[in-house]
């Protein structure tokens, strides 16, 4: 009789102390998630937005392509068109593993509106015109065509490649 109260005890005291650990575990992750959405709250509240809705993608647009920059939303490549004006060019990941902005850009078809948000929330709509895959070394995809477009650039989903989807600027 007094080894089943210890065992009850024990049992008990071991499941409290899970469920805290468990609790802790949770409450951790679930901080850090709202952590996460706050600050990209914040990005897109100070930066251009592009988004397809198509596609449930929505990402903020931050000035640069390094691996910082491209952590936090997608980077627009420094040199290359305004909104609205020139070839606009974005990059962003995309991964089959990872939660990237831009995993669904590989459904992209033709016809599909892309939006670009400035900072004064001003729409740039432009239409998917084509989707095709290029080496990472074909920089060709970023000079200016003397058109009004944007150009989103990702990783294949082995890595190696990248797709390039082109939009045309509504008039």
């Amino acid at each position: 009789m007094l080894n089943t109260i210890k065992l009850k005890k024990i049992l008990f005291c071991l499941g409290l102390i899970m469920t805290i650990c468990g609790m802790s575990v949770l409450g951790f992750f679930g901080v850090r998630k709202i952590v996460r959405l706050v600050r990209l709250h914040q990005l897109m509240k100070e930066n251009v937005v592009i988004e397809i809705s198509d596609l449930s993608i929505k990402a903020p647009v931050l000035e640069g392509t390094d691996q910082e920059t491209l952590r936090k939303g997608a980077g627009h490549f420094q040199g290359t068109g305004k909104l609205g004006e020139g070839n606009y060019c974005i990059a962003g990941h995309s991964s089959p593993i990872y939660k990237e902005f831009f995993n669904n850009l590989k459904q992209i078809q033709t016809g599909m509106e892309i939006d670009l948000f400035d900072t004064e929330k001003h729409c740039y709509a432009y239409t998917a015109e084509e989707s095709f895959i290029v080496n990472p070394d074909d920089l060709r995809i970023l000079q200016d065509f003397g058109d009004n477009r944007v150009t989103i650039i990702t990783c294949t989903d082995s890595g190696e490649q990248r797709l390039v989807v082109v939009g045309k600027l509504k008039e």
